[in-house]
């Protein structure tokens, strides 16, 4: 696959990724759709990922094909001290950006650590992708997203009440961990246009867990009580989840008084918002059960749809629960462009949850076959040889 041309805003960016699994590739795939020219380093056997099946999609596992768009593959065998050379001189010579999610101490070991680059290339960015962090005693530990969404606190929020703890579906610590990272090389670049000087910029799987407990940390501290599994509601707000209706399930958001209003009049009860129990959101969530236990029975009359209808022309948020197959199939999700067609990829991609003037970066072709660029570093491989010979 050749690279199209960029023209998005990180066009001219050369970024080197040390990247395997999730975190690191979704990282350079941003980066990548921003404009910026991603160089993919693989060993031999290439990232673990690309065996992530079934389900395959064009002869590599899905899951690697959604992580890997618009990279070059160069394999690179890290204990051959001539590829392992010619990789640094190339870093020095080419690379603006560093992104790595090896194994902690790894990089370090191979001379391919931040100092070690960054005293060859001061104007280096160096983003290092940890697990616990760049500090404390688990500095050196490796991780994974379910042990971060147990270990971070998010499991013990996730769930039916008195039911066993489950992760979230989809793997919102490796993405928010490459989101944060991609956002971190950003405004590092930003910077070195005014110093000169590059960075170090250092972020992590445990990290971006506290992070999105940052409204049950609060809750904590302000009440001292933990925070429980909410099913599908949200701790603090009432009412405020999912119900079963005639045929599936919705979610419905009556946030505030006036919002619970509009429901309770729908639902033929405008009495309920009198009751001294449900006066008020505090008052609701004191008595969220009883309120449930009024609400459920009433859902269950209606289709989601003729709910959904009686809802928005009330005015009150609501929102079917589709499955994966429903929500591409949605005219909003049409509408808005989000999954794209890439070319080199017999299906359509989901793009960036991003735009620029009204116009969403374009994918630059599909992902990489294994070592398909790896011509890219024989030159530097070649003159390392001939440096250690002249020697």
């Amino acid at each position: 696959m050749e690279r199209n041309r960029s023209t998005g805003p990180l066009q001219g960016i050369v970024v080197v990724e040390l990247g395997h699994s999730v975190a690191a590739p979704y990282a350079g795939q941003v980066l990548g759709d921003l404009g910026a020219e991603v160089i993919k380093i693989e060993k031999p056997a290439g990232d673990d990922a690309r065996h992530w099946g079934p389900p395959f999609l064009d002869g590599v596992a899905a899951t690697f094909q959604a992580l890997n768009r618009a990279k070059r593959s160069v394999v690179v065998n890290l204990r051959d001290p001539a590829q392992l050379q010619g990789l640094k001189d190339f870093i020095v010579a080419r690379a603006d950006v560093v992104l790595q999610n090896m194994r902690p101490g790894n990089t370090d070991k191979l001379g391919l650590g931040a100092a070690a680059l960054r005293e060859l290339k001061p104007e280096l960015v160096y983003c290092n992708m940890g697990a616990f962090g760049a500090h404390g005693p688990l500095a050196d530990k490796p991780g994974y997203d379910p042990l971060m969404q147990a270990f971070g606190g998010i499991m013990s929020v996730v769930g039916e009440p008195d039911r066993p703890s489950v992760r979230v579906g989809p793997s919102i610590i490796d993405q928010g961990t490459a989101m944060w990272a991609a956002l971190g090389i950003v405004a590092a670049l930003l910077q070195r246009k005014d110093t000169g000087e590059g960075a170090v910029v250092d972020v992590s799987l445990f990290e971006t867990a506290v992070a999105w407990m940052t409204m049950q940390c609060a809750q904590y501290a302000g009440s001292g009580e933990l925070p429980r599994k909410a099913g599908s509601g949200q701790a603090g707000i009432v009412p405020y989840r999912a119900y079963e209706t005639a045929d599936g399930e919705l979610v419905v958001a009556a946030g505030n008084n006036t919002l619970f209003e509009r429901l309770a009049k729908v639902l033929g009860h405008p009495e309920w918002p009198q009751d001294e129990r449900f006066v008020d959101n505090p008052t609701r969530v004191a008595n969220a059960s009883a309120l449930y236990a009024l609400i459920e029975p009433e859902m269950k009359r209606r289709t989601s749809a003729e709910w959904v209808e009686l809802l928005e022309e009330a005015g009150v948020p609501c929102a079917p629960v589709q499955n994966v197959a429903e929500m591409l199939d949605h005219p909003q999700t049409a509408a808005l462009g989000i999954v794209q067609e890439v070319a080199g990829s017999s299906a359509p991609l989901v793009g960036l949850p991003i735009s620029f003037n009204g116009k969403r970066p374009q994918p630059q072709g599909a992902s990489p076959a294994l070592g398909a660029h790896t011509e890219l570093l024989a030159p530097f491989i070649a003159g390392s040889r001939q440096a250690a010979n002249d020697s």
